[in-house]
């Protein structure tokens, strides 16, 4: 298991920009694919972006397409999610969130998670 620390949530402004930081702690971080989910106020948490052990693939939700980028930097066993143009709709506590192997989509595959940080955007 690696354990993991989310931080750089806040409030921010509509149009603004945050970057969450996730720091791992463990063995061989590089192994680990990375997540980040999120979960609104009375709704699911739902997958927001993932990424290689390697960090040469990636994937994101429709709805930060273009707006978020999803980075590690494997020497210092930390994943970003860069958050450009926020809207309302973004408000929610991020969680990060760790597994062995290859990336995936579901919270359901990943065994670590983070214990998240808020985000807040006003309109």
């Amino acid at each position: 298991q690696v354990q993991l620390e989310e931080s750089g949530g806040g409030l921010v402004q509509a149009g603004g920009s945050l970057r969450l930081s996730c720091a791992a702690s463990g063995r061989t971080f590089s192994s680990y694919s990375m997540g980040w989910f999120r979960q609104a106020p009375g709704k699911e948490r739902e997958f927001v972006a993932a990424i290689s052990g390697s960090g040469g693939t990636t994937y994101y939700t429709d709805s930060v397409k273009g707006r978020f980028t999803i980075s590690r930097d494997n020497s210092n066993d930390t994943t970003y999610l860069q958050m450009n143009s926020l809207k309302p709709e973004d408000t929610a506590v991020y969680y990060c969130a760790a597994r062995r192997g290859i990336p995936r989509i579901t919270q359901y595959d990943f065994g670590s998670w983070g214990q998240g940080t808020q985000v807040s955007v006003s309109s």
